[in-house]
């Protein structure tokens, strides 16, 4: 079985081409600068590399860029697009509605959408990824897994914030957590590693990249985590400012007189 591994983002496309018999990444890429000028496609092939300089104006035709180039004589790794098995899509926010991963149908993308308003900048470019997909794999099935689906274990004690209840009764707001497939990963791994039961085994995570968040996993399951309601919440990051007093956006707005959007831009 080989599995396309996609991730959309707002204006890229990360993929790796994944032979699950065998376990081996075949390849891998990037399809970066979508729907601005200098768009290209990196694409590797063991120690080789491949750089296409290709006007990309959206998301289906980076994608459609990428699987031509799964089937190139010189540079792909497949002869036809039918061996791909499934397109694994990674979606950053599904709510309280997803704890694990989906089969992606109509009744799915209706609850991506509606949940976009969540995570504005992820789940939206996510969605034009699956959408793309669909229309040029049409028969081949495609799966959402969620960065959040990790963290529904959480107890309420971990997720409600100190604020009046209605909120999350009304509107659902509390912390969700993201990064859960690499917290996954990385207690299982470390599980592995350390020769330890993962069902009695107690774990300190760290996702350390241009995002970053901890985790505390007990017994394989997630107990806590430092993002919350957004990607916003928790550590300093590479732009996103991580916990901070409350107080400073009401300042920045009545004070510095800037509009929500540029308190919102600043603080990412």
């Amino acid at each position: 079985m080989k599995i396309l591994v996609v991730n959309s983002g707002s204006s890229s496309v990360k993929y790796q081409f994944i032979d699950m018999d065998g376990e081996k990444v075949l390849c891998k890429g990037l399809a970066e600068r979508i729907g601005i000028s200098g768009s290209r496609l990196i694409h590797k092939l063991d120690t080789k590399k491949l750089v296409l300089d290709r006007e990309m104006k959206d998301h289906e035709q980076a994608l459609k860029l990428i699987l031509e180039t799964l089937t190139d004589k010189e540079w792909g790794v497949i002869k036809d697009l039918s061996e791909i098995s499934a397109v694994g899509h990674r979606v950053v926010h599904g709510a309280e509605r997803f704890a694990s991963s989906v089969l992606i149908d109509e009744e799915v993308l209706k609850a991506l959408e509606e949940n976009s308003h969540l995570a504005p900048l992820h789940n939206p470019p996510n969605i034009m990824g699956i959408l793309a997909t669909q229309k040029m794999l049409p028969n081949t099935p495609g799966v959402a897994v969620f960065d959040t689906a990790f963290h529904q274990s959480m107890p309420e004690k971990a997720f409600i914030y100190a604020i009046p209840y209605r909120f999350y009764q009304e509107h659902r707001i509390r912390r969700y957590g993201f990064h859960g497939t690499s917290h996954r990963y990385v207690s299982k791994r470390a599980a592995e590693i350390l020769n330890r039961d993962y069902s009695n085994f107690k774990v300190i995570t760290c996702h350390l990249g241009n995002g970053a968040s901890i985790s505390a996993i007990m017994n394989g399951r997630s107990v806590d985590t430092s993002m919350g309601f957004t990607p916003l919440e928790g550590l300093v990051m590479g732009t996103r400012c991580g916990d901070i007093d409350p107080a400073i956006v009401v300042y920045m707005q009545e004070s510095l007189n800037m509009n929500l959007k540029e308190v919102y831009n600043v603080l990412n």
